[in-house]
């Protein structure tokens, strides 16, 4: 196994590196003062277009897709490290048009997609101009077993029916989002990984309701947002289908692999800004006559920190060479130890920076508060710890059978 970076990858983290310190920081400062004085927060801020061709001009887009042509042509060990960085900001990965759920819809309609699907929807997306959302979530049910979902994807002569409701559906608020990806129930019959279908759907399809907003532990995360939203008897060409139907399942398979270790890696990007912050607040502030970085243990909770988070990059880095060189289904278990573990060091470490900031850390003056709920969040999405758990240790008794 050999997990050196490569020359290309290295060249390009120092790039995005120099980019969000020079350009991305300071924006984001700017952004946060505009909405203390009543800027919409569901609006694209002024200012983003221009960093978004700053970036592309950089070379510094789609760094996520494998296609030299459409992007920068990395494995997934060489993205691992990109995304950590962009993981240090709330807007970095859209800037560089790395953001999810677009990057996971995007490699499926990469993957999957009808050359008429790619022309109408990927090229755009891959572009930029627009954004996207994915509905696979539920309320009505326990969706940590995808095979209860009720939604339908009912087929109908040339069309696709969908009725049901979806919740959590990430990026449903932003102003720019013009495709969702659905999920639904085609035949109840077939073998039960064989009875779904992923189908695209317009926002402003006949049927379509987006019912609220949600709140995340308090956070609206505008303007990408989380939505519920309705599908009533939403009628589409049967060509909306992704792959054609009883596929969902291939697809997720395919979709949430390489997903999940970029939601990993940008959470240790997280972790790293939040160790950096509250060493620079341990080492600024005074306490009972002494610095914090000398009072209570904070020392070696600073030093537990660093470890943790160089054993959790270890993991994800090992799971992105695994998932390269043997598939998804060869990294099962690697990908799901990574899902549990990155998502508890990062919270253990935020939790930390919380307590050194005091009053402070749980306010907007500092992004800890919201960090540590991005974290939290994470425990549940893409599959809750216990679901993980449970494949690890099918993968584990299946070695002694």
């Amino acid at each position: 196994m050999n997990l050196t970076q490569t020359e290309r990858s290295r060249e390009l983290q120092q790039k995005l590196e120099a980019f969000l310190n020079e350009r991305i920081e300071p924006f984001e400062r700017e952004i946060q003062q505009r909405i203390e004085q009543g800027a919409d927060r569901w609006q694209v801020p002024d200012g983003m277009a221009e960093l978004k061709q700053a970036a592309r001009d950089r070379g510094l887009w789609n760094l996520f897709l494998p296609d030299a042509r459409l992007g920068a042509g990395l494995n997934t060990l060489e993205y691992a490290p990109l995304a950590e960085v962009m993981g240090r900001s709330l807007i970095a990965p859209e800037v560089f048009n790395c953001n999810a759920p677009d990057t996971g819809n995007m490699e499926v309609l990469y993957h999957y997609g009808s050359e008429e699907q790619k022309d109408k929807w990927l090229e755009p997306l891959v572009a930029g101009e627009i954004r996207s959302a994915f509905c696979m979530t539920e309320p009505g049910v326990a969706s940590s077993d995808a095979t209860n979902m009720e939604a339908t994807a009912e087929i109908d002569g040339d069309e696709v029916v969908l009725n049901g409701r979806k919740w959590w559906s990430t990026g449903l608020g932003h102003p720019d989002c013009r495709i969702l990806i659905f999920m639904g129930l085609t035949d109840p019959a077939a073998e039960r990984h064989r009875r779904h279908s992923m189908v695209l759907v317009p926002v402003d399809a006949k049927g379509v309701k987006i019912e609220r907003m949600l709140h995340a532990m308090g956070f609206d995360d505008a303007p990408y947002g989380h939505g519920e939203v309705s599908f009533s008897d939403v009628r589409l060409p049967k060509s909306a289908i992704i792959a054609g139907p009883g596929r969902g399942f291939e697809i997720a398979q395919g979709r949430l692999g390489p997903g999940r270790i970029h939601h990993c890696m940008r959470s240790i990007g997280l972790a790293e800004k939040a160790l950096e912050l509250a060493c620079k607040r341990a080492l600024s502030r005074q306490a009972f006559g002494k610095p914090l970085a000398k009072l209570g243990g904070n020392a070696e909770r600073i030093a537990d920190a660093r470890i943790a988070i160089e054993q959790a990059r270890l993991l994800v880095l090992k799971a992105a060479w695994t998932l390269d060189e043997k598939g998804i289904r060869g990294a099962m278990s690697e990908v799901s130890q990574i899902k549990v573990a990155v998502p508890r060091m990062a919270l253990e470490v935020i939790d930390m920076a919380m307590q050194l900031h005091g009053g402070a850390g749980m306010c907007e003056d500092f992004p800890l508060a919201q960090a540590w709920a991005g974290a939290r969040s994470l425990r549940i999405a893409d599959g809750p710890d216990e679901v993980h758990k449970m494949l690890v240790a099918r993968f584990e008794f299946g070695r002694y059978r």
